[in-house]
């Protein structure tokens, strides 16, 4: 029997409700190649436009495209492992909306979206609960790419509006 303050993540069987099954999914290094030879391309035309579409491009993988896990915080406090596409998904609805609250957060500001949640009277209780704000809380890296990436999209739209003549 485990101690009641020393368990760990919940075990998930095989088949499990609620378990996606993890398709076979592209290896991250085709992206990385081809923002490679798009790099190598605008370098060797000296060309801004096609390193700023390489850019919009790197920024729309990180944001929609790359495969990463969910990372939401469940309400246990343990962290989400299942698969999600893109930095800005998580994957289930419930998770969404978690992700989606802490990305309106991020910017310093609160969803006006937000729907209130459901009381539900089956609950269960005695046990820990993790609170939405804290479940919502984005992992470092995730933090630090989406800004990045939010900022190359900006960086892109300012260069093909005011189109640098070099």
């Amino acid at each position: 029997m485990v101690a009641q303050g020393k368990q760990g993540p919940p075990l998930v069987r095989k088949g499990a409700p609620g378990r996606r099954r993890r398709r076979r999914r592209e290896s991250a290094l085709v992206w990385w190649g081809a923002f490679a030879v798009l790099l190598a391309a605008a370098g060797w035309w000296r060309s801004w436009r096609l390193a700023m579409l390489t850019l919009l491009l790197w920024c729309l993988y990180e944001l929609v495209f790359v495969p990463t896990i969910c990372r939401v915080a469940t309400r246990r406090g343990y962290s989400c492992r299942e698969p999600a596409r893109g930095r800005l998904f998580a994957c289930s609805p419930g998770h969404q909306q978690v992700k989606t609250d802490a990305l309106w957060r991020l910017v310093g500001l609160r969803n006006p979206l937000r729907r209130p949640p459901k009381a539900d009277p089956n609950r269960a209780t005695g046990t820990l609960v993790v609170s939405p704000a804290v479940r919502g809380r984005l992992a470092q890296a995730d933090r630090t790419l989406i800004l990045l990436a939010a900022l190359g999209t900006l960086v892109t739209i300012a260069g093909v509006v005011y189109g640098f003549d070099l």
